[in-house]
């Protein structure tokens, strides 16, 4: 096989794609997270949608919001603007399809940072900007760091849609999975054989990088929990006049409060 035409072609792709589904994702899930509107359920499902769509139901929803005859289409011709059996159509079809995972993940780990902490930097006075920047999204970079490599393996396995829009145009549409399409269509088994080999290490290696995140991510909590418990007993303040309370030289007793004071150490973690 010298033609690897499709390896570069699939990995510009799914890099782009997988930025654009990194801002866009985190930029939604923020929102949602703080939207308390009606309609918040039916907002996620259509935004969640191409997860269960088949790709060739995305790949001819985008064939005809992006046509020629539609209205988007036809402004983009009027700007001399060609979408359809392009490299950007398999850009937009790969991000289509990875949004929602990206979105999802990121929603997810929104959802688990704890909620006394959001409170805590509120109470503080942090704006709702500073708030998102410097407590949430901190501590839920684990997610989004999963929800990205998710992203980049699934815009890198986009086969329906990215047939549907952009076709099969060798040197330039076509991706490694629509390459073992066509590939094992022709009887070139062994050509693809190879091609799945690489899409097979490629995808080890995205799970891969999933586990240890989420195992940096548990023994991160799990440290931080030990800290908290050890914070708590350190700053339990015995009442005056408690037997428990021990006596300094002069006959008065002494607080066990050891550590900084809890609102100082509140204002360390959300400030």
């Amino acid at each position: 096989m010298e033609d690897l035409s499709p390896l570069w072609i699939s990995l510009k792709t799914a890099g782009l794609a997988t930025i654009f589904a990194f801002f866009l994702g985190i930029t939604v899930a923020g929102w949602m997270f703080s939207y308390r509107g009606k309609g918040k359920g039916i907002i996620d499902s259509i935004l969640t949608l191409p997860i269960v769509l088949p790709p060739t139901v995305v790949g001819f929803l985008l064939l005809l919001l992006l046509g020629r005859n539609s209205p988007v289409g036809q402004l983009l011709r009027q700007l001399g603007v060609s979408v359809i059996l392009s490299w950007p159509a398999t850009v937009i079809a790969a991000t289509v399809v990875a949004f929602p995972l990206m979105y999802k993940t990121v929603l997810g780990a929104f959802k688990q940072v704890n909620q006394d902490l959001i409170n805590c930097a509120r109470t503080l006075g942090a704006s709702e900007c500073r708030v998102f920047w410097q407590v949430l999204l901190p501590l839920a970079w684990p997610g989004v760091m999963e929800g990205t490599v998710l992203a980049f393996a699934r815009a890198l396995g986009e086969f329906g849609a990215t047939l549907m829009l952009a076709g099969n145009i060798p040197g330039r549409t076509q991706t490694i999975a629509i390459a073992i399409f066509f590939a094992a269509q022709a009887g070139r088994m062994g050509e693809a054989l190879l091609w799945v080999l690489i899409m097979v290490a490629i995808a080890l290696v995205a799970i891969t990088i999933i586990n240890y995140e989420q195992g940096a991510g548990n023994r991160e909590q799990g440290i931080g929990n030990r800290e908290q418990g050890i914070g708590k007993k350190s700053n339990i303040e015995v009442s005056k006049g408690s037997p428990l309370t021990p006596l300094n030289k002069g006959g008065t007793r002494t607080s066990l409060i050891k550590g900084p004071p809890l609102h100082s150490m509140a204002a360390r973690c959300c400030v």
